[in-house]
């Protein structure tokens, strides 16, 4: 196998039941949960982020993100069905590709979860501290509510929000579940009522020019919009939590992921089309747009709007922003509102799935143990939970969404294009294993998702491109020097379950080279 140690299928599901976590998770939690990790950020916040870069073209970058996900989804259904435990991408290409490629893979993850709840933080201050000022007549210091790049000092609410999910996620899956699902049903119930108010009064001049920064521009948006579908894939990694994974887990993922991709068509529209308002990118002098999330593009907004201009580009709150200015202020601030309460949900999620991530990677060893200590009362990974707490709170504290977005995607595209790899060569190397869920043509439909996973990571800007080579080598230095020899393939430690004493010890046994 590739650069050699793999786990096999078996010792992973055996792992999984000797130190398992509590199965509660139905199929309509599951696409509850999918939903909640998916409409978030990319949808309420980062349309704006795709308007700078590609103005009304970013109708055509939601359907290219979608139909990069609709592939990889395909993928990750056969392999979250196949091996129903928890670890997602990262244990697909344990038992494939090995251990080095895992690592990577995992690494890459940790880019993906914790980066991304960073960004909806943010994403969920915006629309918080534009609530509380609409509604209230308040003007907020810009200093507090607003990281570095973006004209401010730190984002405390952004802070708060990561800290209070953090003691969510502490007390436990089923009831993460069960508040998310609530968040659910107001998150979508702010989208329908923005889609029956906006698209009626749309005004189809508003689509012109419809990409005026060209196919680049639509492409450069599609790698950013991108992270308003990634979500999807943190069901896969809710596999060991899930009553009779081998059916839900299907269910869960292309569920959730269509029933996204309806919304984001038409709320999209609904925000271009709005009467006196311009999705059009701010360009510099030169004619080329400004970079989101900088300096530059905000004192430009600041210049703008003093001269009565209203730019969608510049709002931190599109949707509720695109409601005020077509006459529906109250409703604007209800929708403000309901991201507030809703906008948690896919911090929850993104939480949920590092957490669980690094819960697979300590139990294999490549990570300390007490990262998959487990709460006497709660019953969940509180250790890293917490850790994790940590670290997404800082970064929302100090980064533009746009950009968190971007370095999430980068994670996200290597972890993707990992599994569609992975699912190709189980099928060659273990093909008489059980599959209830068998990817259609998966010879064109991984080869797909793994193309488009190129392009968009090649369309992400280079700072981000970059940032994830400088990540990954810190990956490579970290395995090499810690994770390598305390493997426990590496040193033999690979669980089986024996017919005749199936609670018996973990055997030593030779790692496969």
């Amino acid at each position: 196998m590739i650069f050699g140690r793999v786990k096999p299928l078996d010792a992973i599901l055996a792992t999984a039941e000797k130190k398992s976590l509590q199965r509660s998770l139905g199929a309509f939690q599951l696409t509850m949960l999918g939903i909640g990790a998916v409409i978030g950020t990319g949808i309420f916040v980062l349309t704006a982020e795709a308007a700078q870069k590609a103005g009304p073209g970013m109708m055509i970058s939601f359907i290219i993100a979608g139909l990069v996900c609709a592939f990889a989804a395909l993928c990750y259904a056969e392999m979250a069905s196949m091996v129903p435990v928890s670890g997602s991408a990262y244990t697909y290409s344990y038992a494939v590709m090995g251990e080095l490629i895992a690592w990577m893979v995992g690494w890459a993850l940790i880019l993906e979860y914790a980066v991304a709840a960073g960004a909806v933080s943010v994403g969920w201050s915006g629309y918080v501290v534009g609530l509380i000022e609409n509604a209230f007549g308040v003007t907020i210091p810009k200093a507090w509510v607003l990281g570095p790049f973006d004209g401010g000092v730190i984002n405390l609410p952004a802070m708060f929000i990561a800290g209070v999910v953090t003691m969510l996620l502490v007390i436990g899956t089923r009831e993460s579940a069960t508040i998310n699902a609530i968040l659910v049903t107001i998150k979508v119930s702010a989208l329908t009522l923005f889609i029956i108010l906006a698209i009626p009064v749309m005004n189809m001049e508003q689509f012109e020019p419809f990409a005026p920064l060209g196919f680049g521009g639509i492409g450069a948006a599609a790698a950013s919009i991108f992270f308003a579908y990634v979500g999807f894939d943190a069901v896969s990694t809710a596999a060991e939590e899930t009553k009779n994974p081998q059916r839900n887990m299907p269910i869960g993922l292309i569920g959730s992921l269509g029933i996204c991709t309806i919304f984001y068509l038409l709320v999209a529209a609904g925000v271009i089309g709005a009467p006196g308002l311009s999705s059009q990118p701010i360009v510099d002098a030169a004619g080329a747009a400004m970079e989101p999330g900088s300096r530059e593009l905000a004192a430009q907004c600041v210049a703008r709007a003093a001269e009565g201009i209203k730019d969608v580009v510049c709002s931190k709150e599109a949707l509720a922003f695109t409601l005020r200015e077509i006459g529906w202020p109250q409703i604007g601030n209800l929708l403000g509102l309901a991201a507030g309460l809703a906008l948690p949900s896919v911090i929850l999620m993104m939480m949920f799935g590092q957490t669980r991530i690094f819960f697979v990677m300590s139990r294999d060893g490549l990570l300390p143990e007490a990262f998959s200590k487990i709460h006497p009362k709660f019953n969940t990974p509180h250790v890293i939970t917490i850790l994790t707490g940590v670290f997404v709170a800082l970064f929302a504290a100090f980064f533009p969404v746009g950009q968190l977005a971007n370095i999430s995607n980068s994670g996200t595209l290597f972890a993707f294009a990992a599994v569609s790899i992975a699912v190709m060569v189980i099928r060659k190397s273990d093909p008489t294993r059980h599959r209830p869920f068998r990817t259609p043509a998966i010879f064109v439909t991984a080869p797909i998702a793994i193309a488009g996973c190129a392009y968009l990571f090649l369309k992400l800007d280079m700072k981000s491109q970059l940032l994830f080579i400088i990540w990954a080598v810190i990956g490579l230095a970290v395995y090499f020097l810690y994770s390598r020899s305390r493997s426990h393939v590496g040193r033999g430690i690979v669980d089986e379950v024996h017919e005749q004493d199936a609670d018996a010890p973990p055997q030593p046994v030779p790692p496969v080279e």
